[in-house]
């Protein structure tokens, strides 16, 4: 590769010429008293140094065509427009992809003024670029659109540089290219923001975006109802507000779709800053990059305390006695199986006790329904107090109640004793006078006092008899034993000593 000439000092030259005038057998120097051959001496030399500069400018100059060319190829052939401009705007110099853009030649584009192209309602806006351009120094951007030759509006991003020119007069550097797929895509996304958030602003369920950890990255208006400020959620922990006890399950189903990018179905509990607890019922979906890896996550909620109210009122309804609150003889039944099944296992006895109010009837036909409703409700709760938590208290209708008493003893003596016992409060306990209020027509409220006792009946059982029918027409017939004798009094039926079907 050739050196790039470089300009030599008068006294370089002067070297150089005495060195090749040497080389062809010519003496360094003249002598001092020979005067034409030092003038001859003299005159070679400033040949040579004429001859040594003609060939430093022709490397010059062909170095300096090789730039300008290569300034040519890459000012012509760059991807974006490039204008040179005066203080006034008025186009100096472009290049072609600046003409093409422009669909003018590009020698009609010179000398015109810029803000020709400047679409009309963008014009203000230039003109404000321009006055932040000449007033401050370095790199100023702007995006705006410009109108070509055939009236086609299209989007560019001006870059703009103030610097020194001719006479130090200022001209601005300017680059240009085709932005509107760009805007278009811009435009598309904001669109789709917005009706994103139209959607979510909008529902009432619970809408959040979060990020792979489980911290919030948006909220929807609908979580003000549980925070008060959504916008102080933003990098919070998701998981906070869960219930304790949820908080594990919530957090691997959480994980496990960032893992596998699907989404699952979870209920769980959520706790309130005032410790009110919601039932929720969440989904999520996720958000994958370009490489497939999920970098976000859509979790959509719903609030469902209200449908699982109404859910569990209707079990209520369908397996416990409206009035009282007890379970029916519908539960009964389940709750009696499994105490059969905890019998087969530990070999312990249980006792089913039926009771029938006394004195009942007379109430009903004296004061009516409605105050005969208000003694049932208070037999039902003198009965609970009188068991344990572990027993089951149930209504069969009317006035006859069942209360069934598990894992006594593996001894049915042992066992008989403790039944004793509970039969003995709970006939005790409904023995007490019912104080009854009475509502009449002129609002003035009075007190009833009524006596009612029960007639206890007591049937012994364990694994050994499967058939709940016998259990329970034993226990009926040692209630029917009582009521026969007089009523308030308890009177018991052993256990079946071998599997019978029937009785």
């Amino acid at each position: 590769m050739r050196k790039s000439a470089v300009a030599r000092s008068p006294k370089e030259l002067r070297v150089k010429a005495e060195a090749s005038l040497a080389q062809h057998g010519q003496p360094h120097s003249p002598p001092v008293d020979i005067e034409p051959q030092k003038l001859l001496h003299e005159l070679r030399v400033h040949q040579i140094e004429l001859e040594l500069q003609n060939e430093e400018l022709r490397q010059v100059q062909t170095e300096l065509e090789v730039s300008r060319g290569l300034y040519r190829d890459l000012y012509d052939q760059a991807p974006i427009g490039y204008c040179t401009l005066d203080d006034h705007g008025i186009i100096l110099q472009a290049n072609l992809p600046a003409a093409e853009l422009l669909g003018v030649a590009r020698e009609s584009l010179v000398k015109q003024p810029i803000h020709r192209f400047i679409a009309k309602e963008d014009q203000d806006t230039f003109y404000r670029y321009s006055q932040q351009l000449a007033l401050s120094e370095g790199l100023h951007t702007c995006d705006l659109r410009m109108v070509n030759s055939g009236k086609t509006t299209f989007w560019v991003r001006l870059n703009s540089v103030r610097e020194p020119g001719i006479d130090d007069k200022p001209v601005y550097r300017t680059t240009f290219g085709d932005i509107s797929q760009s805007k278009r895509l811009e435009e598309a996304l904001r669109e789709q923001e917005a009706f994103f958030h139209l959607i979510a602003e909008n529902l009432s369920d619970f809408i959040a975006v979060l990020d792979p950890e489980g911290r919030r990255l948006y909220n929807s208006p609908s979580y003000h109802q549980f925070f008060g400020s959504v916008s102080d959620l933003h990098g919070t922990n998701s998981f906070a507000e869960i219930h304790p006890d949820d908080r594990e399950r919530v957090t691997k189903v959480f994980m496990e779709t960032v893992r596998s990018g699907e989404g699952r179905q979870i209920d769980y509990r959520f706790v309130l800053a005032d410790g009110s607890i919601r039932e929720m019922e969440s989904r999520g979906s996720v958000i994958k990059n370009k490489e497939g890896q999920v970098v976000r996550v859509v979790v959509v909620s719903h609030d469902v305390t209200e449908r699982k109210r109404l859910q569990e009122q209707v079990h209520k309804m369908a397996f416990h006695d409206p009035l009282t609150r007890l379970p029916n003889r519908r539960l009964f039944g389940d709750r009696l199986t499994q105490v059969i099944s905890a019998s087969s296992r530990s070999a312990c006895y249980g006792a089913l006790i039926f009771l029938d109010l006394d004195n009942f009837k007379p109430l009903n036909d004296t004061y009516g329904h409605d105050v005969g409703d208000l003694l049932l409700i208070q037999v039902a709760d003198r009965l609970k107090r009188c068991v344990r938590e572990m027993d089951t208290v149930a209504r069969f209708g009317g006035d006859e109640f069942v209360v069934m008493l598990g894992l006594l003893d593996t001894d049915e003596a042992e066992s008989q004793s403790h039944a004793e016992i509970i039969a003995e409060k709970l006939r005790t306990a409904l023995a007490e006078p019912y104080i009854l209020n009475i509502d009449h027509v002129s609002d003035v409220e009075t007190s009833v006092e009524h006596h009612c006792t029960a007639s206890i009946g007591v049937a012994m059982f364990n694994y050994l008899e499967v058939n709940q029918g016998g259990i329970l027409r034993r226990a009926d017939m040692a209630m029917y034993q009582a009521k026969h004798a007089g009523g308030n009094q308890v009177r018991f039926c052993a256990a079946r000593k071998v599997l019978n079907a029937e009785t």
